[in-house]
């Protein structure tokens, strides 16, 4: 078996500096160095210990990956001498504060469907940047790094977790009673909701239920037999474009996997059903009764 090839590939700070060493040393190279000492003074002042070698270092390790991470998106397609042009012409300040832009933007996404009143809570949105910023950018100037690929992995992760919280919110929002505004959402549960009681038809927008409509919508099913697609045709109707592929993507899949509509016209004690049903609702589901 032959071995693996293992391909170089640094930081894009360290590369950009590398491409130093086939020009004359100017004042440019100068400049460079002292800005990138005094960003590694500021982060290891505002994230790390500023008071021991071992903050220093991790703040140097931020410094390299936040710079990197803002070169990369920078100049995604160009090599590294464009990337040493670029920190000489705008310095590298300005390809930190593009990199960690790209971090705080990361962490106003949310990151999980369950969404609570903490989320919105300063210190916690603090902790969370700091987090990710660790994560992403604490880059080794001798080893590869990836902090960018995972920055492009996340952040396309967190816009469709964030498209599935705004379809949430605005089925809440359309809720047939009125809306709901509670700030803990459940969005996926809020979505099984509207699309479990839209197979009644009407179009009538269900966010949130609990157990006795819940019991009266199988009894209207069972005894009606609406056609399923209609009544989904009919809540696609009234979903704003934006938020009609999520819905979509999930109508689709509980065509065929969810438990609760394949079982709701059989004769399935309704105790079982209501069950099923509260694994898919979840805390969107009303106690109104036992």
């Amino acid at each position: 078996m032959l071995p693996a090839i293992v391909v170089e590939r640094l930081p894009r700070l360290v590369r950009a500096i590398r491409c130093l060493s086939a020009r004359e040393i100017g004042d440019e190279s100068v400049i460079l160095a002292d800005e990138l000492a005094g960003i590694t003074a500021m982060v290891a002042e505002k994230f790390t210990n500023d008071r021991t070698a071992e903050g220093i270092q991790k703040a140097l390790l931020l410094t390299v990956g936040c710079v990197s991470l803002g070169l990369e998106h920078e100049l995604m397609h160009e090599g590294d001498e464009a990337a040493l042009d670029f920190l000489i012409e705008h310095g590298a300040e300005h390809a930190f504060q593009a990199g960690f832009r790209m971090v705080r933007d990361l962490a106003a996404l949310p990151e999980d469907s369950l969404v609570g009143e903490y989320d919105q809570d300063p210190v916690y949105a603090q902790r969370r940047l700091k987090d990710l910023f660790v994560d992403i950018c604490s880059a080794d100037p001798h080893q590869n790094w990836a902090g960018y690929e995972k920055f492009e992995v996340q952040y396309k992760q967190r816009k469709a977790v964030q498209a599935i919280v705004r379809a949430a919110g605005w089925l809440r929002r359309h809720h047939y009673a009125g809306p709901i505004n509670d700030a803990d959402l459940n969005a996926e549960g809020v979505i099984a909701v509207a699309i479990i009681f839209a197979i009644e038809g009407g179009g009538r927008i269900v966010a949130r239920t609990g157990q006795a409509d819940f019991e009266r919508l199988v009894k209207s099913v069972r005894k009606n037999k609406p056609d399923y697609e209609e009544g989904w045709a009919a809540l696609m109707k009234q979903v704003p474009v934006q938020h009609q592929p999520v819905i979509a993507e999930r109508i689709a899949s509980y065509r065929t996997n969810c438990t609760v509509i394949q079982k709701i016209r059989t004769r399935t004690a309704m105790k079982t059903l209501f069950a099923e049903f509260e694994n898919y609702a979840g805390s969107e589901l009303d106690a109104d009764y036992g």
